[in-house]
């Protein structure tokens, strides 16, 4: 689990290495760019040169090239936007094509969060849920600076990373607290040694000036934007930065903008720990059909703490050689808790695990951490760690850390100490970090339609109207949806995607306030007076 947790579609999870195979095609052209002056005085950004897909490298996550009709190129920007004429470093992207040539609007251009998911892997993966965008868009997405093979944050190699997400995450004596801080000193210490010259420059506000170099190599007057999870704090900075580009914008999964890192850790926490909630009643619900033990989901719950802890005294077989830890399991449950679509994974790693056989559980784990079947970890571990330190001044002791342990083991007794402890990731950081929350005010930007999920475990519902409110007002446009997992767009649920699809597509966004309930009948989007 990070601050900002990446958002990963089912078939993405656990199957990122199947997708279809075969190259890209290129019809030979480039978007011209024009000569669009930069707010920063640099260069023009140049026409995009694109071509055939390379597949994903190992820090990408690995895998085969995309299939027909998708098409890359690489966009140079400043490594230092305070010396725009300076070194530059690449910004690696992908796009598939409109389909409807006559009425294509520009491009629709994706973040899926993290920090540190890759777009070049992840974009053609879910690119069946955005068929309907398709029709009038490009669909486009990038791997951000520090992510990639966009000048990568590297930190510790394979090995190295089996042995640090299998540490004791949620240490209990003096001892294991000592060995906690000395694991993730050694990370730092390696992130220093292998990125030093990335660190100071992989913040979210200059991946907000890339994506504005991206619109001018586009050639869209407007950034037609779709940023999910960490995707909506990246697309409120740029936003506020560049309040009069902003096309077309939804976000989904929405980062609370007015938190600071304790704060959203404690959120997540308890976001968490309802989504468990709710798996657990649901199993409840099913009767006999559900293999866990338990009359109420107090009891389902009191079992996978049960399991918590015997695994922290003895860990079982997990995959190849390693065993599945306390910290694995936690990580592989709050995996499955981003979809619903995951659930019943979960319970069957529950009750394998309960058998004395950790696979499926590590399998979950793996997934959030990066790990393909090979043992080759993606680097989103790595960059999630860069940019969330670069982002965040917050640098907490080990004394007061401990001292805010009591409070997120009430929010969550299952994830409270993983995300407590969390807390210490960037306390020797070698970069100072740039705020204590974000500026997304944007006054004079076109609407950006903000949806907040009840159920959401990541970024928890009351994000969405404190992201709505610091928009500003005529900006944020705020949708309900009442369902479960990570995201709403990506559900499936109709009238989501129907008051989505109006906006992108039409430019009507619905009224502010409009609530969908999961598995309910659509009503028709009403444009809002703005």
């Amino acid at each position: 689990m990070s601050t900002n947790a990446w958002r990963v579609t089912a078939a993405a999870t656990l199957a990122a290495a199947l997708l279809a195979t075969a190259g890209c095609s290129d019809d030979g052209s480039g978007s011209e760019s024009g000569k669009e002056a930069n707010a920063d005085g640099g260069r023009p950004a140049k026409p995009l040169k694109w071509e055939n897909c390379p597949a994903p490298t190992p820090l990408e996550g690995g895998g085969q090239a995309p299939p027909k009709g998708w098409q890359c190129a690489t966009l140079d920007v400043p490594l230092d936007y305070a010396k725009p004429e300076g070194e530059t470093i690449p910004i690696a992207l992908i796009r598939a094509k409109a389909r409807d040539k006559d009425k294509r609007i520009g491009s629709l251009v994706f973040n899926f969060g993290g920090p540190g998911g890759s777009g070049i892997t992840t974009l053609p993966g879910a690119a069946k849920e955005y068929e309907a965008l398709r029709s009038r868009y490009d669909l486009v997405s990038f791997d951000p600076r520090g992510v990639g093979r966009s000048a990568p944050v590297r930190c510790e190699d394979d090995k190295q990373l089996d042995a640090y997400y299998a540490q004791d995450a949620s240490p209990d004596t003096p001892e294991q607290e000592k060995a906690f801080v000395e694991n993730i000193r050694q990370f730092q210490r390696a992130c220093e040694r292998n990125s030093a010259k990335v660190l100071p420059h992989v913040g979210t506000e200059n991946a907000a000036r890339d994506m504005d170099r991206i619109r001018q190599a586009l050639g869209d007057e407007k950034l037609h934007y779709f940023g999910i999870s960490y995707g909506t704090e990246l697309g409120g900075v740029y936003a506020h930065l560049f309040p009069k580009n902003v096309g077309r914008a939804v976000f989904d999964a929405v980062v609370d903008p007015t938190k600071t890192s304790e704060e959203s850790a404690l959120g997540q926490a308890k976001g968490f720990q309802l989504a468990l909630g709710n798996f657990a009643q649901d199993c409840v619900d099913r009767g006999d059909e559900c293999k866990l033990p338990g009359s109420t989901a107090k009891e389902v719950e009191a079992n996978v703490i049960k399991l918590q802890k015997e695994l922290s005294v003895k860990p079982i077989p997990g995959i190849g050689d390693r065993q599945l830890t306390e910290t694995t399991a936690t990580n592989g449950i709050a995996q499955a808790l981003y979809s619903k679509e995951l659930w019943p994974l979960l319970e069957q790693g529950l009750d394998e695990a309960d058998g004395g056989q950790g696979q499926l559980l590590m399998a979950l784990s793996d997934a959030l951490n990066g790990r393909n079947e090979h043992g080759q970890y993606s680097n989103i571990g790595a960059a999630n760690s860069a940019i969330n330190c670069a982002d965040s001044k917050d640098r907490y002791t080990l004394e007061q850390t401990k001292a805010k342990l009591p409070d997120f083991r009430s929010a969550s007794p299952v994830f409270g100490d993983f995300l407590g402890w969390a807390m210490m990731g960037c306390t020797d950081w070698p970069v100072a970090g740039a705020w204590e929350t974000p500026d997304v005010s944007a006054p004079g930007a076109a609407p950006i339609l903000v949806i907040g999920n009840t159920g959401d475990p990541a970024t928890p519902y009351e994000g969405a109207r404190k992201m709505a409110e610091r928009l500003g007002k005529g900006v944020g446009v705020e949708l309900t949806y009442k369902g479960e997992g990570h995201g709403a767009y990506n559900s499936g649920d109709t009238c989501v995607q129907d008051k989505v699809n109006t906006y992108l597509l039409e430019g009507k966004p619905p009224a502010s306030g409009a609530v969908c309930t999961a598995g309910a009948t659509p009503t028709p989007s009403s444009p809002a007076g703005v």
